[in-house]
């Protein structure tokens, strides 16, 4: 088992905000991480997600980007970040 840790994704929550608005490097950011997180991280896994996941503002607009997270190998343990408005209550997250 091995520990990996990645904070700061800053998902899209809807295609509302793409990060390569912050220029062409950030072009494609979240297949980037995907593919290396596959290539990395197995079923045994832990990954700690230290908050900044989506732009979303509602849950409702964050359930795409948490969904392609959970698809990712690995048991996820995510905290709340000071971007993260859509997560109100950790039982509504759940």
């Amino acid at each position: 088992m091995s520990i990996y840790a990645i904070g700061d994704l800053h998902l899209p929550g809807g295609d509302d905000k793409p990060m390569d608005v912050f220029g062409s490097h950030w072009e494609g950011h979240w297949d980037k991480i995907r593919t290396d997180w596959r290539e990395r991280v197995t079923g045994e896994d832990v990954v700690l997600i230290p908050g900044d996941i989506s732009w979303a503002m509602q849950l409702e607009h964050a359930r795409n980007d948490l969904e392609e997270i959970a698809e990712l190998p690995g048991t996820k343990v995510m905290l709340r970040g000071n971007h993260d408005y859509w997560w109100s209550s950790l039982t509504r997250v759940r």
